[in-house]
């Protein structure tokens, strides 16, 4: 009854599948890849915005999904880690089992090689030819026939129990060594969300940093456009009471027959346009002129005949030349280099040299800001009055 006891646990043992480790660690890899892949996406969209002109609510934003995209990697590791706990301890238990049960089978192999070996290889014949009778030769026939095949499947079971401790131990080490590179994974996405957050953080400072600054800047921006614009009403009163003294006036240099017909300036590319613009994080900023990209000391000429009103430094405009053309209309040089090339209160003519093209130092790099004011000083479109750009 014993030996029978032992080889059914054996044959039971034996006869239990592993479970598909193999499998689980290849869709733990897959789920990992996938949320890598979706981060990777969201890096890869982080350095386009770096190469374009954007808000730093938008980087923050993308910031934001990097390190949800890094929370969600951390979780997926520690259920991974979780799982693989589990695992090793299942498999260490299973290795326990098998092993005892081989220990068992092995005692019960040992005891039937005793015994054959004391019977002696004689013992079957001997058995069968002192039956008594026909009846008890197929009675020790068939005994003899079930002890072989109880010794066949004890060799078999041994033999199964063997190669199941050796997939049993294989598992043990693939799960602690997918244990340990998964803590390893665990520890580099923590430091990889920290470092996020610090990035974050630097960004977000970097935001209220440049709200800041571009409110300061719009705020300069507008009194020093009140202070160009106080010029050009005083100078537009002066020549109203002229024109009521009934005083002489120069010419008008500057008229509506010169629409689209004036000379630029300065030759270059328009980095900004006239009208309401979109600035850093979401700012407006009114352009009453345009901004052209030249290389710093490019000669900036007169557009037409007049008097310089202004010739120095005008708060953000940096040095700036204002000139009268008569009849209501200026024009309006800024971001020149020190000095001017003319005085106030010097008569220019046209194309003639005012000053040089500064600005370096400005987040449009080296450039003219130009504008034309008609009669009350109202702000015109220059691309409306010079010559269309080749």
């Amino acid at each position: 009854m014993t030996f029978l006891c032992y080889v059914f646990c054996a044959t039971s043992l034996a006869s239990q599948r592993p479970a598909p480790f193999d499998q689980q660690l290849r869709d733990n890899q897959r789920r990992l890849e996938d949320i890598r892949r979706e981060r990777t996406q969201v890096e890869q969209e982080l350095e386009r915005l770096r190469t374009q002109v954007h808000s730093l609510s938008d980087e923050l934003a993308n910031l934001e999904r990097q390190k949800e995209t890094t929370n969600r990697i951390v979780n997926e590791l520690d259920r991974q880690i979780s799982g693989l706990s589990v695992q090793i301890d299942k498999t260490t238990v299973d290795l326990l089992l098998a092993q005892d049960a081989l220990e068992e089978k092995r005692a019960v192999l040992e005891r039937r090689l005793v015994d054959i070996y004391k019977r002696g290889p004689l013992y079957a014949y001997q058995v069968l030819f002192t039956a008594a009778s026909f009846g008890d030769l197929l009675s020790r026939y068939k005994y003899l026939y079930l002890v072989s095949r109880q010794d066949r499947l004890l060799a078999n079971d041994m033999s199964k129990l063997q190669r199941r401790i050796a997939r049993e131990r294989q598992t043990l080490v693939d799960a602690r060594d997918a244990l340990g590179r998964r803590k390893n994974e665990r520890t580099d996405e923590l430091q990889r969300y920290l470092a996020l957050e610090r990035t974050r953080e630097a960004s977000l400072a970097e935001t209220r940093r440049s709200a800041r600054e571009a409110a300061e800047r719009l705020s300069q921006l507008e009194r020093d456009e009140k202070g160009l614009n106080d010029r050009i009403a005083a100078l537009e009163r002066a020549r109203r009471e002229a024109e009521a003294r009934g005083a002489a006036t120069a010419a008008a240099s500057i008229t509506t027959a010169d629409l689209g017909q004036l000379e630029w300036p300065v030759d270059g590319k328009i980095v900004y346009q006239f009208g309401t613009a979109v600035g850093p994080n979401n700012t407006r900023i009114p352009w009453h002129g345009i901004g052209i990209a030249a290389p710093e000391g490019t000669p900036v000429r007169a557009i037409a005949s007049g008097s310089v009103s202004l010739a120095g430094p005008l708060g953000t405009y940096l040095t700036s030349v204002l000139l009268d053309h008569g009849g209501g209309y200026y024009s309006f040089y800024g971001y020149l280099s020190d000095p001017a090339a003319v005085a106030k209160g010097e008569r220019v003519v046209k194309g003639q040299i005012i000053g040089h093209v500064g600005g370096q130092s400005s987040d449009r790099g080296p450039h003219l800001h130009f504008e034309i004011r008609g009669q009350g000083g109202i702000a015109l479109d220059p691309i409306n009055w010079l010559k269309t750009h080749k």
